[in-house]
């Protein structure tokens, strides 16, 4: 895993794709599905494909695209690196002060992932090995669990992907006690007793609302309940969280930084922790992370919530990482998804199996979003 990259050029292409129905979350709505594609040239043609996280503010995309074209690439082209993982290191030390002066180590911190899931990639289609066994994994069948039901008729979306294969759901809660928990059950009744249900607060209590409103989730079956707290709360408010609820805790999304994710794997207060490779770490940090995960008796569920380059980035990750996570996957309609991960369309019981194909495998359906392409 150690082969060097000498880089030719690198772009970011950016692609928004109109809503039907916005994406509702208990801190803002996106009302288009946004995508930064990242494509890395090598000096002898080889192409890989990233993505970089960029869902909010609603300006986020072309923001990030334009760093990239006006910091990393000017640092890259022409350069060669001993591997990806030094790639990583040399730019993250070149903008650090950067990042820090402009007051955005999160871009800064997402336009890097996004490059360091192309060069992975770039290496193992040079290789003509599929990501996730160039990165030592041993199979490429991954379970997978729906999520973004949000709360306007969640069970509508749900019977829809249980349809499909899916057997894991997540709701989208905070929106009132009295309407989390008549989605919940209106879930339950749709689904059987038998689906996994988890929920996913997205930072929206303070520790005295999560004191009010965990008692009605109890005796739900819960699989887990995803960031209640903003993701700054001290690991203190985490632990007495923790100890108000049987259900498993998770976070882990909007964590940055070796340190960050160090103090959560040793917190006490979380059962499962989900980077996203796109938004912090790429593969570079993001497999030893997870192994670091695993490792520590945890469970390791990469987030993710964006266009299909970067699902599938975080798909061959889990592969390689192993444990007994499962990938999120957006269940609403987004063809920035859909037309770049037709393995992942097809899911049986739960599970997909990401194939054989080198890199990622095919990103022909970058043709087809080509309408959806603004900058």
């Amino acid at each position: 895993m150690n082969q060097p990259v000498a880089i030719r050029d690198i772009e970011a292409f950016v692609y928004r794709c109109p809503l039907e129905t916005p994406v509702q979350t208990s801190f803002g709505t996106m009302m288009d599905r946004p995508m930064v594609v990242v494509r890395v040239t090598d000096q002898d043609g080889h192409r890989g494909w990233g993505e970089i996280w960029c869902n909010f503010p609603m300006v986020g995309a072309e923001h990030r695209a334009r760093l990239v074209s006006s910091v990393f690439q000017p640092l890259m082209a022409g350069t060669e690196y001993a591997s990806p993982a030094r790639a990583f290191a040399a730019l993250g030390a070149a903008t650090r002060v950067l990042a820090l002066q402009s007051a955005e180590p999160g871009p800064f911190a997402q336009c890097l992932a996004g490059i360091d899931l192309a060069l992975w990639d770039l290496c193992a289609r040079r290789r003509g090995e599929p990501l996730w066994r160039y990165l030592g994994g041993a199979s490429g069948r991954i379970a997978v669990y729906a999520s973004g039901l949000n709360p306007t008729e969640p069970e509508r979306l749900a019977a829809r992907v249980a349809t499909a294969g899916y057997t894991r759901f997540k709701l989208k809660i905070g929106f009132g006690a009295e309407r989390d928990r008549a989605n919940l059950a209106a879930l339950r009744d749709t689904l059987g007793a038998d689906a996994d249900l988890m929920v996913d607060v997205n930072q929206g209590w303070s520790l005295q609302q999560a004191r009010e409103q965990l008692p009605g989730l109890e005796n739900r079956g819960l699989k887990w309940i995803e960031e209640p707290l903003l993701c700054t709360s001290p690991w203190s408010e985490w632990r007495t969280l923790a100890a108000m609820t049987e259900i498993p805790v998770a976070a882990g999304e909007n964590l940055m930084g070796e340190e960050r994710f160090r103090e959560g794997i040793d917190s006490g207060a979380l059962s499962i922790i989900q980077p996203d490779a796109a938004k912090w770490g790429g593969i570079s940090q993001g497999l030893p992370l997870g192994k670091a995960i695993n490792d520590a008796g945890l469970r390791y569920f990469p987030h993710y919530l964006g266009g299909g380059i970067g699902l599938l980035a975080s798909g061959h990750l889990l592969a390689a990482v192993g444990g007994e996570g499962a990938l999120e996957v957006d269940a609403n309609p987004n063809p920035l998804r859909s037309a770049l991960t037709s393995t992942l369309n097809r899911v049986d019981n739960g599970v997909a199996d990401l194939g054989d194909a080198p890199g990622i495998g095919p990103v022909d359906g970058l043709a087809e979003l080509e309408r959806y392409r603004v900058l």
